[in-house]
């Protein structure tokens, strides 16, 4: 990757800071910046002062982008950590653009570093050349003779600060191909001392989330939603509002989807919303139940799949399974979860001094809501602004398909006259009332295996609700009829598993369905887990051992799984549990990234199960900050432990019956005693680690349960199955 910049992209800034060097590509080529140095500009902005921005086209959801991407900077300049800062990137797709997503600027499935590594090192190094070739001329010495650290500029017996040349730098073209440092030179990359950049902030109160932005003369707004999916506002009476201090008005959306309700500040919202009268139109309204809802699911598991994902010779595989000396069977299934973020949605809209439209959000996937804006307000797309600020979190919430809650902000907006800011807010019961849910699934498999323990057959059927079928990505998401995120994880397993076959059917969905954290892979992991370790089992043989004779080749998938899988057998001194516990062990490959985890428990399902530590294995490329590397896992592990553990969401014709955490409980800390992180030392290209860690963590516990008590446990989740924790 070229950084391919003219001498138009080391700008000279007339505003009072001074000169900046502003520094990045677009997939043009051309520079698309400003030459005022307050603007954000792409990628890296040098002030005459010497203050160094890196700009952070990846929202910031708490899984660190704006620390590694800063790293990569600050390591190419030479810098320290304490000498660069970050600021998020607007909403240009031209610019911002992530590459693994085609032309839409946006942050998910775990490609901020896979996207962003060499991108982000060539703009720094670009501008470290750049300066260091300004200093050169200045100094009558050669480029080469000089160098830059800590921020200084030295050689040819001189020294100064780097912002001494800004300004020449400024005239000067840029390097086609900037030399990037070699890894024997780093030292910032792969560093564990290396400590997050928003760490401070947030600690001290002054981190800007989505929820902080308090525009002048602002209104809340909440929206009263039907609780039905697919129900319509037909009227509303406000009467019962008008009271309430505080209260300004309400009135149905343009769109129907719900009544928005305006006031002064949001315990008024709150109240008013409360006091309104909303009659809805319930003829096309989700009426099903849980009950009924997997009961369509199971039946079609039962039923021939609609599709044969793998075009396997199932006749072939049925056959092998039927002779097999020893045959396994399970079915599974996994219920509607929430994301339930702790910072509920919001996000702020207001009208610029031209008549453009500015939002203020914790952006996931600027393009879509940019677009939706542009659409709804008939202006050019231009005249657009999205402001990305911090969220509290996402697990994939803040990123649908239809731009939700900035659609719903927008049609909110289109009912005022516009010379207020409107900050819409979602409560925690809206979030899990009212929200898009991980789909419900189901799984049965068959498992064949011979005298000596080998597997013969592997039929695996799928049966749920789709995530991109009939959302703008099924397009290039679903191919042939199959949406993968509903697969994924099964067919393309790195296990060379012999006469395996695929099938998958699509039932219909209940709510809106939309990718969680790690998507498909959050129940696909826990079938193949699940179902290797019954297998190992049943032919007496060690679980490790049995999955270590299904990676026995010699592609890079199978040696990177078998390695985190050894390394974590290792670290948790696997089949030497002390007296009383009992271990459990998966490995999964997602999102590019390889882990392994071992729970250790202690006590059973009928008395009680403790967990008293998670040991885990990462391999996940270059480990640019692995403290950043280890809270991912971290967090990732209790994710998928604590949804499992107790969560799910259940419907009663068509209503979601869980309001808020009472009864759709988060991990607790308590939970889980030790979690302890092993990073694979690796010089490949990084990959992700936002997602990979949650999808061994369910099947791990489940395994140690099943170790501890003969309880497989195949309908999550597990404490509504004979698993009771404490």
């Amino acid at each position: 990757m070229n950084v391919n910049t003219s001498r138009r992209g080391f700008l000279k800034g007339a505003a009072a800071t001074g000169a900046v060097l502003v520094v990045g590509l677009r997939p043009d080529g051309a520079l698309a910046a400003s030459s005022n140095p307050t603007m954000l500009t792409p990628f890296v902005q040098i002030g005459s002062d010497g203050s160094v921005t890196a700009i952070i086209k990846h929202f910031e959801m708490g899984q660190g982008p704006a620390t590694g991407l800063s790293t990569l900077i600050a390591e190419e300049m030479g810098l320290s950590m304490d000498q660069i800062g970050y600021d998020f990137a607007p909403s240009n797709p031209q610019i911002y653009n992530n590459t693994l997503f085609g032309p839409m600027q946006g942050t998910g499935g775990s490609t901020a570093m896979a996207n962003s590594y060499l991108q982000y090192r060539q703009a720094g190094a670009a501008a470290r050349d750049m300066l260091l070739q300004a200093a050169a001329q200045a100094w009558g010495a050669d480029a080469s003779d000089l160098s830059l650290a800590d921020g200084m500029i030295s050689g040819a017996g001189k020294s100064a600060p780097l912002g001494d040349f800004v300004e020449a730098a400024a005239t000067l073209e840029a390097p086609a191909e900037p030399r990037l440092k070699d890894p024997s030179e780093f030292r910032l990359i792969g560093n564990p001392d290396v400590r997050r950049l928003d760490s401070a902030a947030k600690g001290n109160g002054t981190a800007m989330f989505a929820m902080d932005i308090q525009r002048p003369n602002q209104m809340i707004a909440m929206i009263a939603r039907p609780e039905q999916q697919r129900a319509t506002a037909v009227s509303v009476d406000a009467s019962g509002a008008e009271g309430i201090k505080g209260f300004i008005s309400a009135g149905v959306l343009p769109n129907k989807a719900g009544v928005a309700v305006f006031a002064e500040n949001t315990w008024a919202a709150m109240q008013a919303r409360n006091a309104i009268s909303v009659e809805w139109d319930t003829n096309n309204a989700e009426t099903r139940s849980s009950d009924q809802i997997e009961a369509e699911i199971r039946a079609a598991l039962e039923a021939e799949p609609t599709y044969n994902v793998n075009d396997a010779d199932v006749p072939a595989v049925r056959a092998a399974i039927d002779g097999a000396d020893t045959v396994v069977e399970e079915t599974f299934y996994f219920p509607l979860l929430a994301h339930a973020p702790m910072e509920p949605l919001n996000c702020t809209i207001e009208q610029t001094e031209d008549g453009g439209i500015l939002m203020h959000d914790g952006c996931q996937i600027p393009t879509l809501p940019h677009g939706a804006l542009a659409e709804i307000f008939g202006v050019p797309f231009e005249k657009v602004q999205i402001r990305t600020v911090l969220a509290g979190g996402s697990f994939g919430r803040r990123a649908t398909p239809q731009a939700d809650y900035q659609v719903e902000a927008a049609m909110a907006f289109l009912l005022t006259d516009r010379s207020r800011p409107v900050h819409l807010v979602w409560s925690r019961e809206d979030d899990l009332r009212s929200g898009y849910y991980r789909p419900a699934f189901g799984h049965k498999v068959r498992v064949g295996l011979d005298g000596s323990g080998n597997i013969v057959g592997w039929e695996h059927r799928v049966a749920g609700q789709s995530i991109m079928k009939g959302t703008p990505f099924e397009a290039f998401a679903v191919q042939n009829g199959i949406d993968h995120s509903s697969v994924e994880g099964t067919v393309d397993s790195p296990y060379q598993i012999p006469m395996a076959s695929f099938g998958l059917t699509d039932t219909e969905k209940a709510t809106s369905t939309l990718w969680w954290r790690a998507v498909g892979h959050t129940h696909t992991a826990y079938v193949m887990e699940v179902m290797m370790d019954m297998a190992a089992v049943a032919v007496g043989i060690d679980p490790v051992d049995f999955r270590l004779s299904y990676l026995n080749g010699d592609g890079p998938d199978q040696q990177r799984k078998a390695a985190v899988l050894k390394l974590a057998a290792e670290k948790a001194n696997w089949g030497n549990a002390p007296a009383g516990r009992s271990q459990g062990i998966a490995v999964h490959k997602s999102f590019n990234s390889y882990v392994a985890e071992v729970v250790e428990i202690s006590g059973t399902a009928e008395d009680g199960i403790k967990i008293e530590k998670v040991t885990c294995a990462v391999d996940c490329g270059v480990a640019v900050n692995p403290d950043v590397i280890k809270a991912q896992m971290e967090g990732a592990i209790g994710y998928g432990i604590g949804h499992n553990m107790r969560d799910k969401i259940t419907l009663t014709e068509g209503v979601v019956d869980q309001f808020n955490f009472p009864d759709y409980e988060p991990l607790r800390i308590s939970d889980i005693q030790e979690i302890e992180v092993h990073i694979v030392p690796s010089a490949e290209p990084p990959t992700g680690v936002g997602e990979p860690g949650t999808p061994p963590a369910a099947p791990a516990l489940a395994n140690a349960i099943a170790a501890a008590s003969n309880l497989r446990i195949a309908t999550l989740p597990m404490n509504d199955n004979g698993a009771s924790f404490v």
